[in-house]
């Protein structure tokens, strides 16, 4: 039987490059935030995940989702989760390249960049994986409140190695660690949890053992070796850490009822779990439990915004790739002009995001060096931008899907995955709402949070007449605060787009900061993407977002 016709006129499948070489601002932004030293191992880990076979194992991990066994074949209760087999292999690679635990394992200057970019790079090919690995890298500065459990745990926390096995963590080579704190009658609201804690013995305080009972409605990776949870002690609401074997060898009482049915992030498992009577040791001061695990939440918002960014930009590069070699009515849809407009405006969009993700994540370096100015602009930088960026993400990648038409809504694309994955961020680690509050929280009882960000706000003073009347407004909006609460989210996105035009008109090219200038902050631009002003430079744009492939090997 013969063929019926011949393919024409379709991309190759984006395979076998590296998305580090590919990606200019990113490649920029980590020399300037102090992370150059890594660029070599960030353009290695860059060839490995633009593979086809790594990247056919993120397709094969949500094809697969995890099966929970509560009980083995004989009856006994075993509340074990099976992945496949790929789900294993890219934690494997996450954790030999350190993204887990890089920073604290080699504290040199730049160490949060570095791991930022290599979030940024994994998160492209396949997020659910990474749930535990940014768990994991997050759960250090709030174990580290209580020494010795940290000393116990650090040897198995910092190893590059993954052990997939599910056993007692003093046998194995490496461990995962994950938390669990809204219920159901909370959600966001940690404080209406009703997880009652007693202690196990005469000692309690920091680092005294407890019997926790109770549930929790979330529970990301269940497989993890231990959590950070909030329960309700005798002395207000307190951080513990349960781990999921006791050190006699035998199983906690953790017990998961079932796995969640998500929207996305399906390679991932997230469960419900109960607490019945379980182990679990005191981190921080009794009643202090959300300041104590407020700084793991830091650090995952961080990497909310360092996902969100990354699918972004891998929209962007699948449509421009989609676009240099797809033709319709007489030319190749990279050459149309509405199509370059389009293409052009999510190229701003994902570059504006990688330069404010980065800047964040050195204001992490920084903090952790003791500088107290670092430490405010992160504070309230986090927040503003796990915001706006995850905000963005829907919208940006619904578009970038449009760029393909029907060939983008078939799940080879990839980008299907990616816009279920892309509401996620907004909604893990506080929802949109408790963000704008946090950010508010934030101005009012630590004001010099505000003064740091508005101190990096003026480094771009005289720059650009448009920034400084945005920068202008919001220092009026902040001198009045009536109705802060009502208008929260609006000033937020200002002080989300101000933060990335400032970083724009300093360190992108001029047709990059302008594009996003005129269409963002000057009203030269509509709701939409496709929307840039005419005078924009579209070609410095696109040949910047997307140059040829770089070979994969180089």
């Amino acid at each position: 039987m013969g063929e019926t016709h011949e393919v024409l006129n379709q991309a190759a499948p984006l395979v076998d490059y590296n998305p580090f070489e590919a990606d200019r601002a990113l490649v920029e932004a980590v020399r300037r935030e102090g992370g150059g030293w890594g660029e070599d191992r960030l353009r290695e880990l860059g060839r490995v995940l633009g593979s086809a076979e790594v990247q056919a194992w993120g397709v094969q991990a949500n094809q697969s989702p995890p099966v929970l066994r509560t009980h083995d074949r004989y009856g006994h209760r075993i509340d074990e989760v099976e992945f496949h087999p790929a789900w294993h292999q890219l934690i494997e690679l996450s954790c030999r390249y350190g993204i887990h635990s890089g920073p604290w394992r080699d504290p040199q200057p730049g160490a949060h960049v570095v791991r930022a970019a290599m979030m940024l790079l994994a998160s492209a090919n396949e997020y659910g994986h990474l749930c535990p690995v940014s768990m994991t890298y997050s759960v250090v500065p709030a174990l580290r409140k209580q020494p010795e459990l940290y000393a116990a745990w650090e040897p198995k926390l910092l190893t590059t190695a993954y052990d997939k096995r599910f056993m007692p963590a003093s046998g194995k080579t490496g461990v995962l660690l994950g938390m669990a704190m809204t219920e159901k009658q909370g959600g966001s609201d940690v404080r209406a949890n009703t997880t009652q804690a007693t202690p196990a013995g005469e000692a309690t305080g920091p680092g005294a053992e407890y019997l926790i009972t109770g549930h929790k409605w979330f529970c990301s990776a269940p497989m993890c070796d231990g959590f950070l949870i909030l329960a309700q002690a005798p002395g207000g609401l307190t951080c513990f850490l349960l781990p999921r074997w006791l050190p006699d060898g035998t199983r906690n009482r953790f017990f998961i009822q079932r796995l969640k049915d998500k929207l996305g992030n399906r390679s991932n498992a997230s469960s419900e779990v109960e607490f019945e009577r379980a182990h679990a040791w005191m981190v921080g001061g009794e009643g202090r439990g959300v300041p104590t695990i407020i700084e793991m939440a830091n650090h995952t918002r961080l990497d909310c915004v360092l996902s969100s960014t990354a699918m972004m930009r891998h929209a962007t590069a699948q449509a421009l790739h989609h676009a240099q070699f797809r033709a319709a009515f007489g030319k190749k849809l990279i050459d149309k002009p509405l199509a370059r407009n389009v293409m052009a405006d999510l190229a701003v969009e994902a570059e504006a995001a990688t330069h404010l993700a980065l800047r964040v994540a050195r204001a992490y370096d920084a903090s952790h060096h003791a500088d107290e100015q670092a430490a405010a602009f992160r504070r309230i930088s986090t927040a503003v931008a796990k915001y706006w960026v995850c905000k963005r993400a829907p919208v940006h990648i619904v578009e970038a899907l449009e760029c393909l038409g029907g060939a983008g809504y078939v799940e080879e694309s990839m980008l299907p995955r990616m816009y279920r994955e892309a509401p996620l961020n907004s909604i893990w680690e506080g929802s949109g709402n408790v963000i704008c509050l946090d950010v508010l929280r934030a101005m009012t009882r630590e004001p010099y949070t505000f003064d740091a960000l508005e101190a990096e706000l003026k480094l771009a003073a005289g720059a650009d007449r448009r920034l400084d009347a945005l920068v202008d407004q919001i220092a009026d909006e902040v001198a009045v605060r009536d109705d802060f609460e009502l208008r929260a989210r609006r000033f937020v996105e200002k002080l989300g787009l101000a933060l990335q035009a400032s970083l724009l008109v300093r360190h992108a090219p001029p047709a990059v900061a302008d594009a996003f200038v005129a269409s963002r902050l000057g009203g030269d631009g509509g709701r939409a993407f496709g929307t840039l002003p005419p005078a924009t430079d579209f070609t410095a744009i696109l040949e910047r977002a997307w140059t040829p492939l770089a070979p994969a090997g180089r």
